[in-house]
């Protein structure tokens, strides 16, 4: 189906280019895009494309994922994978379950509120970066409208119109005041006005959720067992955590959920060795 779709769409992507209509609804970019995105497609290795470029290449994609879904994969990731590794340094040091406990639950509640306040801090300062580039907009708009103007025709010019069409066009854009700046920024910043990166709050109480409940799988254990039992317990919990971990990943980098998965549960299982080790180590040397 792609090459068929190809060529018609490569036969058909000038059709609104001198319709004044399609102009002003801005049609004809909308067509090239189209154009270059099945062309882009056809192109490829597999006939096919990621997501994560379709969704570079389809604006309206732009925003599949989202900061609360990455907070949340990243969130409970790191909840697993650091109190994971604390569990297990103080396990390594045959230390007794109530110290282990006690450690598992500090660094839980610990790296939950840092994992917040970092989201939190992110999420604000790319909405405050963004709010700035509006507001020099704005005022570039106010001072120097011939220049935005120009812009705009080179930005319409470079998606493929004709130099008289994307000046047109630029110029009927200019003339509506109230959705210029508007378009201004989606086209020239690549910013949404209604987005801005999306709630800075949202992302950090998902993060501080899911770090919480990717901790409970290495820590949970130690409340019903103890020695050795609780060790076995603690990382087979760990290991299926990281495995579904690394599998929900698939929904931000589009790789196979298998290997997703096994790379997720070797990091992780390297990384609570290493720090087993090191507590061993000092537990014998204490000792």
């Amino acid at each position: 189906m792609i090459p068929a779709l190809t060529m018609k769409e490569q036969a058909g992507r000038h059709d609104y280019d001198d319709q004044p209509d399609a102009l002003a609804a801005n049609l004809p970019v909308v067509e090239h895009s189209h154009a270059r995105l099945l062309s882009t497609i056809s192109r490829g290795p597999s006939r096919g494309m990621e997501g994560g470029l379709l969704a570079r290449l389809e604006g309206r994609h732009r925003a599949v994922g989202g900061n609360a879904l990455r907070a949340a994969v990243l969130g409970a990731n790191d909840g697993l994978v650091s109190v994971l590794s604390l569990v297990m340094g103080v396990a390594g040091a045959h230390s007794s379950n109530t110290a282990i406990l006690v450690a598992g639950v500090a660094g839980t509640l610990a790296g939950a509120c840092a994992m917040a306040m970092g989201e939190w801090l992110s999420v604000q300062s790319a909405r405050e970066l963004a709010q700035r580039q509006i507001a020099i907009e704005r005022d570039e708009l106010r001072e120097a409208p011939e220049e935005e103007q120009e812009e705009l025709s080179l930005i319409y010019q470079a998606k493929g119109l004709r130099k008289e069409e994307a000046e047109t066009l630029a110029a009927k854009l200019m003339a509506d005041k109230e959705n210029v700046l508007d378009t201004l920024v989606r086209e020239e910043l690549g910013l949404d006005p209604a987005e801005l990166g999306g709630s800075a709050w949202e992302a950090a109480i998902t993060s501080f959720v899911l770090f919480f409940a990717g901790a409970i799988a290495p820590v949970a254990p130690f409340l019903f067992l103890s020695g050795a039992a609780a060790i076995a317990t603690s990382l087979a919990a760990s290991g299926v955590a990281l495995f579904v971990i690394g599998a929900a990943i698939t929904l931000l980098t589009g790789r196979g959920v298998l290997y997703s998965g096994l790379r997720q549960l070797l990091i992780g299982m390297a990384a609570a060795a290493v720090t087993f080790g090191i507590g061993r180590l000092i537990g014998v040397s204490v000792g």
